[in-house]
């Protein structure tokens, strides 16, 4: 197998806090030796979340067995994971916000088993794909602020913000939020846009909307707009857009991804 030299977007910041955190966790450990250095596992981390490279393409890259990519992950992935903020620091940092924009994307994954019907949970009939349900919590200039949890993909959005306990915690601090028809009715702090209302209960048609309407709308939209960002950035990181490992697994996953979008920003 050939090897070469590559690049990636990641910020050297990033890149510096999960060496130290590995560093930090060789030295509670105790660790006397190792293949790579904390800075090179820090790379190889990077370059498997980033760019979606096979462990297969990693070992021959950084001259490692395969078995130890796996456990260099694997225990990279469960720091990044630790460090996650969670709900509640979340909504701490929201709080300092004009207000925050509330979103829902479907990460696409591979590995569901078809028998039985155990594939249906995880099956979006919006997307017309298998994956996982992942809301996005943004500020008003697109920079993350928190990443639940992913559910399974049939999952809707309002039903999984919910779950989460994110529109609880929206209307508890008081946090004015802006997001789509699909969280209709999330509360008095969460706008959503004007929807066509039904003019005759027996024909079924609806009533156009207004020029005023129309012009909220795209005003919403404007606000709205900063948060596909987010969900952008997200796909950016290749391991994501379709995940090869077992669902279960990607909670952690997410997680990490998280730790160093927050870092990235």
């Amino acid at each position: 197998m050939l090897s070469y030299p590559s690049g990636m977007t990641v910020s050297s910041r990033a890149l510096g806090m999960l060496a130290d955190a590995l560093r930090a966790h060789r030295t509670q450990r105790a660790t006397r030796w190792r293949r790579l250095s904390a800075g090179r596992q820090a790379l190889l981390v990077m370059a498997y979340l980033r760019k979606g490279e096979t462990y297969a393409d990693l070992a021959c890259g950084f001259r490692i067995g395969t078995s130890t990519v796996y456990r260099y992950i694997r225990e990279a992935l469960a720091l990044l994971a630790a460090m996650a903020p969670t709900l509640e620091q979340a909504i701490a940092v929201a709080q300092r916000k004009a207000f925050v924009i509330l979103d829902g994307t479907l990460l696409r994954i591979d590995r569901v088993g078809m028998a039985s019907g155990r594939d249906r949970a995880y099956y979006s009939g919006k997307h017309k794909a298998h994956g996982l349900n992942v809301q996005v919590i943004a500020d008003p200039i697109g920079r993350l602020v928190w990443l639940s949890p992913p559910l399974p993909g049939a999952r809707h959005d309002m039903g999984a913000a919910r779950e989460h306990g994110i529109i609880t915690a929206l209307t508890d601090a008081e946090i004015p939020a802006v997001a789509d028809t699909a969280y209709q009715g999330a509360g008095p702090t969460v706008a959503v846009p004007q929807r066509r209302r039904r003019l005759d209960p027996d024909t079924g048609r609806y009533r156009r909307l207004s020029r005023n309407q129309k012009d909220v709308n795209a005003a919403h939209a404007r606000r709205r707009g900063p948060g596909e960002r987010v969900n952008a950035e997200l796909k950016n990181w290749k391991v994501l857009r379709k995940i090869r490992s077992c669902p279960g697994r990607a909670a952690e996953l997410v997680a990490a991804v998280q730790t160093l979008m927050i870092a990235n920003a």
